[in-house]
């Protein structure tokens, strides 16, 4: 809040200084005066105007909040995990008894069971041939 009603502030002197300079060449000091007050005024509502916009757009900010619900709902959706599921156990399982078939210390090559149906083609023509006529 500090912060925002700083830039403000300094908008307002900015736009007060500018147009005090510019009019000052042109006008007495009291009209130039009257005229960098003004413009200070809108200068400030400008920018006040600006920093509503800006947090309207980018929503609400979670500052020295305790409220632990708040925080998590900012949060939500910043975070990707990219970690599988753990499937050491099942290929240790498929190795050891791999393992236990061999005999004196020969390589083996690994022979997973497969998981292709062995059903005859025909039929699975015939399935293919039903899913495509509809």
């Amino acid at each position: 809040m500090k912060g925002k009603l700083r830039f403000n502030l300094i908008a307002g002197i900015v736009g007060f200084v500018f147009t005090f300079i510019f009019s000052i060449r042109n006008n007495l000091w009291m009209t130039s005066m009257y005229r960098a007050l003004l413009a200070c005024a809108i200068w400030f509502l400008l920018a006040f105007l600006l920093n509503w916009v800006l947090a309207a757009i980018t929503g609400p900010r979670v500052d020295g909040s305790d409220d632990e619900e708040m925080q998590n709902a900012h949060e939500r959706g910043t975070v990707l995990d990219l970690s599988t599921p753990d499937e050491d156990r099942e290929l240790m399982d498929l190795i050891q008894s791999e393992s236990s078939r061999k005999e004196g210390g020969e390589f083996v090559p690994l022979n997973p069971p497969k998981l292709v149906s062995t059903k005859d083609p025909e039929e699975l023509a015939k399935a293919v041939r039903h899913l495509t006529e509809e």
